[in-house]
């Protein structure tokens, strides 16, 4: 957190000139702010100086606007706000990653004095307090009590919620278990299904339920109603025994035994996969992997989804502010002590990506205003957290996210085969989301530069979660664009050329999806003699902490 920030200061203590001009915007705009404020002051009408962003919701009270006291103290965070962050920004002498590491912690800082976080700088809090007689007061510091004994912040009340009751209830069984993970097979919907089956690599950073929320959000659901065979991973929940697993044995004892569970259970020779996030991640090294290992022919993957995946690291979004050496040893050697990285660890960096809508506007509301956190199906996933383990993880940044060696042809070598992603000639159909803050999807699109085979992408709106967890809905709620890619095209290209449809893109995907998955057979059952149930569906593994 500090070197980025005296880098910068040194930076500008070495550019006289630049840190000059640079002052002297700063002194037009108070200027015209101290004009702003005497006008105010009088009593007269003035345009504000500066306004907050559109997303911006910690200024959206009518009192921040009409009272001049409380309009002031807005304005003069707002305009020192946007200069420091400028400033840190138009840096001289720095590097863009410097400059965007030294921007990030700047902002979580300027995000942290923001006034509305503060009773007494708050004109809604005060306005409740007096008209609940003090009893807003009273619920706001039984919410901080409550939130100091979870250790956290709660975005959502964990008692509104239990897996397996009011989340992910889809009918199913486990029908294979190792150390790594429980496979899910669910109980088909319809009385035939598509011969190709479809298997699920979610990542293993969150539990799978994010895709069968409930029956109306569930992607799950939804497969099954169309005709398909589906089958999931659940993967274990880490604790010091496992601090030896590598990412190899994910890719062998995970996915491997995913695709080798779907095949003996269906009978058929080859399944559809679908991989999420750095579920997804994993799913591109198979690929790779499995067209090295099998012969052409006897590959055992005919085809392929990418949700919000990244295989080339450049520029992975707001989560490089964690990537450098020194970030990673400290990870690192924090992880090799417990043999684990803690799920905690990752939700806290994760939530600091978003420090606005993912902490403060928890803070200010349950313990300014007293508010209870609704429930919300989205959130109390997000705070259901695993574990990862030492080795695989600690191979995992700094050959992926550090070195970023997974798109240079044979760099890396996984589970005994070394990986060329332009050895992937199945066709794939990838997926990713607007305002996708911990995937952006410039960078995701740039997977289309090195996988071979033909290539469908999609841009959802929304973001990383909501982007996916999309289900079509009357009047549609968001939008898509979709269009052919090519290894030539840059993401800017893609999207001029692009098709920008309303609704959910899960429609388009089932158009692209059911002619390759074969004809309709009869379903096979939930359970085999070779595959018995071991526990029902949402299994075991996700209800470890």
């Amino acid at each position: 957190m500090a070197a980025p920030l005296v880098h910068a200061q040194l930076a500008w203590s070495a550019h006289p000139q630049e840190l000059a001009e640079a002052m002297t915007r700063v002194s037009g705009s108070l200027w015209a702010l101290q004009w702003h404020t005497w006008r105010r002051l009088l009593g007269l009408p003035s345009e504000d100086p500066v306004r907050p962003h559109a997303d911006d919701n910690r200024f959206s009270d009518p009192a921040w606007a009409e009272s001049p006291s409380w309009d002031l103290l807005k304005e003069w965070y707002l305009v020192m706000t946007h200069h420091v962050q400028d400033m840190l920004y138009d840096t001289p002498g720095l590097s863009q990653k410097e400059r965007r590491r030294a921007a990030f912690w700047w902002r979580k800082w300027l995000n942290a004095v923001a006034p509305s976080n503060f009773f007494w700088m708050n004109p809604v809090a005060m306005r409740l307090a007096v008209e609940t007689r003090g009893e807003s007061v009273m619920r706001g510091f039984r919410n901080f009590l409550d939130d100091l004994e979870a250790g956290n912040i709660r975005m959502t009340d964990p008692g509104d919620f239990t897996v397996g009751q009011n989340l992910a209830t889809t009918p199913g069984k486990v029908v294979f278990r190792n150390r790594l993970l429980e496979v899910l097979h669910y109980t088909p919907t319809k009385p035939q299904v598509y011969r190709t089956p479809i298997v699920i690599v979610t990542p293993w950073i969150n539990k799978f339920y994010i895709l069968d929320l409930n029956p109306k959000k569930s992607m799950i659901r939804y497969l099954l109603d169309q005709g398909f065979d589906v089958f999931i991973t659940s993967w274990k929940n880490p604790g010091s025994e496992m601090r030896d697993v590598t990412f190899d044995d994910y890719l062998v004892e995970g996915v491997q035994a995913l695709v080798d569970t779907a095949r003996g259970m269906t009978g058929s020779p080859k399944v559809h996969a679908v991989g999420y996030c750095i579920g997804g991640t994993a799913l591109s090294t198979y690929m790779a992997w499995a067209n090295r290992h099998f012969a052409a022919e006897d590959v055992p993957v005919s085809h392929w989804t990418l949700f919000t995946t990244l295989v080339d690291f450049h520029k992975p979004g707001d989560i490089e502010v964690f990537v450098d050496e020194g970030s990673i040893r400290f990870i690192t050697q924090n992880m090799e002590r417990k043999g684990y990285l803690d799920g905690a660890e990752m939700a806290s960096a994760f939530r600091l990506l978003r420090s606005n809508s993912l902490i403060w506007h928890y803070v200010v509301h349950g313990w300014l205003y007293g508010e209870t956190p609704p429930p919300f199906d989205v959130l109390y996933w997000n705070m259901d957290t695993t574990r990862m383990p030492y080795a695989m993880h600690a191979w995992y940044l700094r050959e992926l996210y550090l070195h970023n060696r997974l798109i240079d042809k044979d760099s890396l070598t996984v589970a005994g085969e070394p990986i060329d992603l332009g050895a992937i000639t199945q066709p794939v159909y990838a997926v990713s989301a607007e305002d996708d803050h911990i995937a952006p999807w410039k960078q995701t699109f740039r997977t289309m530069n090195y996988v071979g085979g033909t290539k469908r992408f999609v841009l959802s709106s929304s973001g990383h979660i909501l982007g996916i967890v999309n289900p079509p809905v009357k009047p549609p709620k968001r939008k898509f664009w979709v269009g052919q890619a090519r290894r030539s095209d840059t993401a800017e290209g893609w999207y001029e050329g692009a098709k920008e449809n309303a609704g959910s893109w899960w429609e388009d995907w089932m158009a692209w999806l059911k002619p390759q998955c074969g004809e309709l057979v009869d379903a096979p059952p939930v359970e085999t003699k070779a595959y018995p149930a071991l526990a029902d569906a949402p299994g075991t593994y996700v209800l470890e902490h």
